[in-house]
């Protein structure tokens, strides 16, 4: 399952048994249930998808199941390829590819990763075992226990902020330290690349943007 636009798209193999693939929807939509009522989900479940059996099986379990309203096949293109870049659905991934930020709201629960093209807003805790990956920006409302991986590949101007900054590892482009210490002062803070080293600052003490004369897209 990933974002893109304003839906979630769902790939299914062609290989699953239908047992086995509702196992899979429940892991996926059963922590999005209190918000699913209101999302547009594309279902890709491959080639003749609009008249096939497995795409109505599949879309009569999620309605029935989950309170669905807006359920889609994916659409082909001229060479009968869909729409979206598919990839494969890993286990306890949260992906999303084609908006600029991301954002989620809610813990983050060990073992789960989540990823974005570009910034990544969490507004909620991330525990320990949890891995965050971003094009620019991570900011955590919440605690960040967990790994950070921000300005993935190359962007060094990216930051690490949360409101109580205590992960195992950040990395900022091609740069990473583990352990970082927090202050201890229950003061937001954020991580970023100084002299080639990543540093921790009190983000409101420091106010890293406060030179920008008008505000600029990041």
């Amino acid at each position: 399952m990933k974002g893109v636009g304003n839906s979630l798209w769902v790939t299914v193999a062609p290989d699953i048994p239908f047992e086995q693939i509702q196992i899979e929807l429940e892991k996926l939509f059963e922590p999005l249930r209190h918000m699913a009522h209101a999302t547009r989900v594309v279902l890709d479940t491959g080639a003749g998808q609009d008249n096939g059996d497995r795409y109505r099986q599949i879309k009569a379990y999620l309605k029935e199941a989950f309170k669905l309203k807006e359920i889609a096949p994916a659409q082909k293109t001229k060479e009968g390829q869909t729409t979206a870049n598919k990839m494969k659905y890993t286990k306890n991934i949260i992906a999303q590819h084609r908006s600029d930020t991301l954002v989620l709201s809610g813990r983050v629960r060990s073992g789960q990763s989540v990823s974005a093209k570009k910034h990544l807003v969490i507004m909620g805790d991330v525990n320990p075992g949890c891995e965050l990956v971003a094009g620019g920006d991570i900011i955590v409302l919440g605690s960040l226990l967990g790994i950070a991986a921000a300005g993935q590949p190359d962007n060094f101007g990216a930051i690490i902020l949360a409101l109580d900054f205590r992960p195992i590892q950040v990395k900022i482009g091609g740069i990473v330290a583990a352990g970082l210490p927090a202050s201890g002062q229950g003061v937001p803070e954020y991580a970023h690349i100084e002299n080639g080293t990543i540093v921790v600052d009190d983000y409101l003490a420091a106010n890293p943007f406060k030179r920008l004369p008008w505000p600029a897209i990041r």
